[in-house]
């Protein structure tokens, strides 16, 4: 398993949290440098300054003596007389072992005749602070300082710091989780609930509250969670849909079925009787072959209407549809007057405007609403039933009302007159030739056109109210 492989495996919280410890250990790592650093620079000059006003001291007592003693613990004090490029000890208060870094020192002090400061070391005594001053014609003074009690003191900075450090980093890395955890436990929360959803339960159960009780997630948590329930309530909302259009697609496919089987029963029924009448009875075969042009004709008219609700439902509106300029009024007269004609028995009533009304639609499409409307109010009631079809005009809509006096539609029927093969009075409905279909058309051809189509129906009175966009 390699390293990136082994990290990602880590937890969220995880990763943050010791990537964070990295960043820190490097602030750390940076803040600690300038701050030893910072110390050392410090301490070296404390310590320059001291040697300054040591030698400063030294230099009054070998003018005072012509010599110097002891200079102290940690220090060793040399004077040198500087001739022709050559330094030779003149007074030792302390004398080292190895004069060159001392010799060294003090012929730069002549050369640049200013005092003149180098760090050392000195052989058995370890890292020394040297400093050189001219305090005569020809004479330096040149000491030398031990420095372990600065390099002591820097170590142990260096040591405070790396163990003060580390704790911080410890303590920032498992606080830091800690709060990491509990800030990404709404994300958890929402994993699991996705894990434990299935296709079946996408109920308000599965839903996770926008605000939790101590929740520390924030706005983008709260943010987070009502996407997550939007994103269920659509998936949710979807299959429900989906559902019910396998639902209707089963009823369709077993209504079609049924439908088409009627009247393929009897055109083979009739032609058997057909074979039989032309061998035994000639005079009954033109009723026979009538029979079966008649249920062809059905099927034909059956086959016609799935075909156009086929297209409308697959969103092909510009090819069942021809829009064009018209007059509704024009096109209302002229379906009462075939349904005058066709349906004697049920007087029918018109009152339109006197002028036009005119807006875009295809006449041979809204003249099928129309007739739809006018025969369903005919089928449905008995002979002798008045029959009304009004058109009006309104600033934004056509209306169109087709109406009858007949005992109406059941309340339990009116929300499912528009669904396909549906029949209010099933055994009676097809005896009368029809299929179910009629009000389906008129549904998807009305919202085609950008309408809607509405029942209002009580005993006595039933109203289909089309409403069609100027």
């Amino acid at each position: 398993m390699t390293r990136r492989v082994r990290w990602r495996r880590l937890g969220l919280g995880t990763r943050l949290a010791l990537g964070l410890g990295v960043l820190a250990l490097a602030v750390f790592a940076a803040v600690g440098t300038v701050m030893v650093q910072s110390m050392k620079s410090y301490l070296d000059d404390r310590f320059d300054d001291q040697m300054a006003a040591r030698q400063s001291s030294l230099e009054k007592e070998y003018e005072r003596n012509n010599g110097l003693k002891s200079s102290g613990y940690g220090w060793y004090s040399v004077v040198f007389e500087v001739r022709d490029g050559q330094a030779r000890p003149k007074g030792t208060a302390d004398l080292p072992g190895d004069l060159s870094e001392f010799t060294e020192v003090a012929l730069e002090v002549t050369e640049s005749g200013t005092e003149h400061y180098r760090t050392g070391y000195v052989e058995g005594e370890g890292t020394y602070r040297l400093r050189g001053c001219p305090i005569g014609d020809g004479v330096v003074l040149v000491s030398a300082a031990s420095m372990n009690d600065v390099t002591t003191t820097v170590r142990q900075l260096v040591l405070v710091e790396v163990a003060t450090f580390l704790l911080a980093l410890v303590a920032f890395v498992v606080i830091g989780r800690a709060v990491l955890r509990r800030g990404l436990q709404p994300l958890s929360d929402m994993a699991r609930t996705a894990h434990d959803i299935t296709s079946h339960d996408l109920t308000d159960s599965a839903r996770l509250p926008v605000r939790a009780e101590g929740d520390d997630g924030g706005v983008e948590v709260e943010e987070l969670r009502t996407a997550f329930n939007t994103m269920l309530e659509h998936i949710d909302t979807s299959l429900a849909a989906r559902a019910a259009a396998e639902q209707r697609l089963r009823r369709f496919i077993a209504d079609a079925s049924h439908e088409l089987r009627t009247p393929l029963t009897s055109i083979r029924g009739y032609a058997d009787l057909f074979r039989y009448a032309a061998a035994n009875a000639p005079g009954e075969r033109e009723a026979h072959l009538e029979k079966l042009r008649s249920e062809a004709a059905r099927m034909s008219v059956l086959l016609d209407d799935l075909l156009l609700l086929a297209r409308l439902d697959s969103g092909e509106v510009e090819a069942p549809l021809r829009i064009a300029d018209g007059d509704l009024v024009a096109l209302a007269r002229e379906a009462a007057d075939a349904f005058r004609a066709a349906r004697p028995t049920h007087p029918l009533e018109v009152t339109a405007p006197t002028g036009p009304v005119r807006l875009a639609f295809d006449p041979v499409r809204l003249r099928q609403v129309v007739d739809n409307l006018l025969t369903n109010a005919a089928v449905h009631t008995p002979p002798g039933t008045a029959v009304s079809l009004a058109v009006a005009a309104e600033p934004r809509w056509a209306v169109l009302r087709v109406g009858d006096s007949g005992p109406g539609i059941p309340a339990a029927d009116q929300a499912r007159v528009f669904d396909r093969f549906y029949r209010v009075d099933d055994s009676r409905t097809r005896d009368r030739g029809g299929s179910g279909l009629g009000l389906a058309v008129v549904h998807s051809l009305v919202v085609a056109h950008g309408g809607t189509v509405v029942l209002d129906s009580r005993p006595g009175s039933t109203t289909f109210e089309v409403r069609l966009p100027r």
